[in-house]
């Protein structure tokens, strides 16, 4: 994902190394996905409160990225697809949502058609229309509403210049609405993968009659089961109640079992946890989209029954690794990165991010998950502590039969990309006769330095997400080498420009098998991974509390948090 790291990964490694033993204890009594708390018979009517840390910042569709805020979104705004809301891997698939089913492409993937449900009308039970959905799309391109994700503007046929609709009133003419139900997409490329692109928050239907620009974030118009009722200090305190005209006869997705969403952000983590541990009051109620278990939180659950009970956890396509820049010396050399990969010990990487309960251990890109094009390989074994004998050898065979010394950068207060991290690789890679300089960066420092091609360390600390379950949006930001960005924010941090890799990409991205593009991302994730130009390190695990009254609890795969469209309370 183009943003350095969604809330919910954030928060995955929040928990020190001295969590290690309390996280292990718990590592199994955490539901994995239908648990205790799922079990009665949900039904309508309460409050359902959501505590979060972050607030949910502007509200509109247009400068959302996908689906982010933890769910939220996706109850006042519909879009041509959904995910499914399924526990675990099942909530990977793309489904219909406005649209009748999830598109019809072209035998080369560059036009998609879709066609609009009958009967389906907004909050002021108003009809939706394509045209709507065309405008929502089209005012997602004006500098003003910037955020969201930027797919749009690269797939669509004059995207790249187009400034939006309030200087250009003619609109994209790459998309075509022939009739009120029909509307029609027209790319530069053949992408597979639109389905999915296609859930993003860009394509909520808008009426252009209602949109005030800037000022649509505090009351949009919804075409969800939720309406905004009020929306106070951007998104700190937001309260959602039902859309009367919202039916549930043509959504099959959305619940909407509460009468009311009543979203306050702006917490403190270890506030939310001791809050929904109590689950007192509105707190029995309650949830969290972005808050894991902290160290108190972990050690109680470790010997409460009760407590063990309410606890949700998620899994979410995403990679923490190290990353090379080949264009500094030594890492050049790819016997000098290889020698990196045997000597790496995930066991320490792990128990540095707070044990097994929150991290698992990772030796490919893709995330290990089969959505993505998952294809287990370990082009050098290190085993669970580092393999530094075969290390040693490698680094011989490199030229520096004595060792060498290599600087890691990272930042100073990042649970991902921290000290902790930082020193677990440095111990592992002493074994083997390499000798790492910690150089300690502010977060703010540290992510304009990886992201820039003139200033990228050699050698430092990442982490990626996907912005949908599969291959694509996960390899070819990072090794694509067209999409290397000079003078912006670049992420192909080995700056790899392979012809062969690039050939290969468009040849999957034409796919609209998922299937069968999955087992080509595998493929080409294999064939990556052996020029050892990253080391995986870990994929990261959620683990958070709800309330005690708090049923249906469902958690997907491709956000790895509760979806709050799902949840009934007492």
């Amino acid at each position: 994902m183009r943003q350095p790291s969604p809330t919910a990964a954030r928060r995955a490694a929040a928990a020190s190394a001295s969590l290690a033993l309390a996280a292990a204890a718990v590592a199994c009594a955490g539901p994995q996905s239908n648990d205790e708390g799922s079990k009665g018979t949900p039904h309508k009517g309460g409050t359902l409160s959501v505590l979060n840390i972050e607030p949910q910042t502007d509200f509109d569709p247009a400068r959302l990225y996908t689906s982010g805020g933890g769910n939220v979104p996706s109850l006042v705004f519909r879009t041509l697809t959904t995910r499914n809301r399924a526990n675990g891997a099942a909530g990977n698939k793309v489904v219909p949502d406005l649209a009748t089913d999830i598109g019809t492409p072209s035998k080369n993937a560059t036009v998609w058609t879709y066609t609009l449900k009958k009967g389906l009308t907004y909050e002021d039970g108003s009809p939706i229309t394509s045209t709507d959905i065309k405008y929502g799309i089209e005012r997602s391109f004006a500098a003003e509403l910037s955020g969201g994700a930027p797919y749009l503007r690269d797939w669509l046929v004059g995207g790249a210049d187009y400034q939006g609709p309030y200087k250009d009133k003619k609109g994209l003419a790459s998309i075509e609405t022939p009739d009120e139900r029909t509307i029609v997409f027209h790319l530069n490329k053949p992408e597979g993968d639109f389905p999915f692109l296609a859930t993003g928050t860009q394509f909520a239907p808008v009426p252009q009659k209602k949109d005030d620009g800037t000022k649509y974030e505090n009351h949009p118009v919804s075409s969800g089961p939720y309406r905004v009722i009020s929306n106070e200090n951007d998104g700190e305190h937001l309260v959602l109640g039902r859309n009367p005209h919202w039916s549930a006869s043509n959504d099959s997705q959305r619940k909407a079992y509460p009468d009311r969403i009543d979203v306050r952000s702006g917490l403190d983590s270890a506030v939310i946890n001791q809050r929904l541990s109590a689950s007192q009051g509105a707190d029995a109620a309650a949830v969290t989209t972005d808050t894991n278990l902290g160290p108190a939180e972990l050690a109680k659950v470790s010997g409460d029954k009760t407590l063990a009970a309410r606890v949700g956890t998620g899994h979410f396509g995403y990679t923490n690794y190290l990353a090379f820049n080949p264009k500094v010396k030594p890492f050049d050399n790819p016997k000098v990165r290889e020698a990196i990969a045997y000597a790496i010990d995930r066991s320490s990487v792990i128990n540095a991010v707070g044990g097994t309960s929150l991290a698992e251990p990772a030796t490919t890109f893709l995330p290990n998950q089969k959505a993505f094009g998952y294809t287990p390989y370990d082009p050098f074994p290190a085993g669970k502590s580092g393999n530094p004998q075969k290390a040693r050898q490698v680094l011989a065979d490199a030229g520096y039969p004595h060792g060498i010394t290599v600087t890691l950068t990272h930042a100073n207060a990042d649970p991902e990309a921290g000290p902790e991290i930082a020193t677990a690789v440095q111990d592992a890679l002493k074994k083997a006769g390499i000798t790492v300089k910690l150089q300690g960066m502010e977060v703010n420092q540290y992510r304009d330095a990886y992201k820039s091609v003139k200033k990228e360390p050699g050698f430092f600390l990442a982490r990626w997400g996907a912005d949908w379950p599969s291959g694509g949006p996960f390899l070819a930001p990072i090794f694509d080498g067209r999409q290397i960005v000079k003078d912006g924010a670049n992420f192909n941090h080995a700056q790899l420009n392979d012809p062969a890799v690039n050939k290969d990409i468009d040849a999957i991205n034409q796919l609209t098998d998922v299937n069968a593009a999955a087992a080509r991302w595998g493929a080409l994730d294999k064939r990556i991974g052996e020029q050892a130009l990253d080391v995986p390190l870990f994929h990261p695990v959620y683990k958070r509390l709800y309330g005690k009254d708090v049923k249906n609890i469902v958690i997907g795969n491709w956000t790895g948090v509760l979806d709050v469209s799902q949840v009934a309370v007492k």
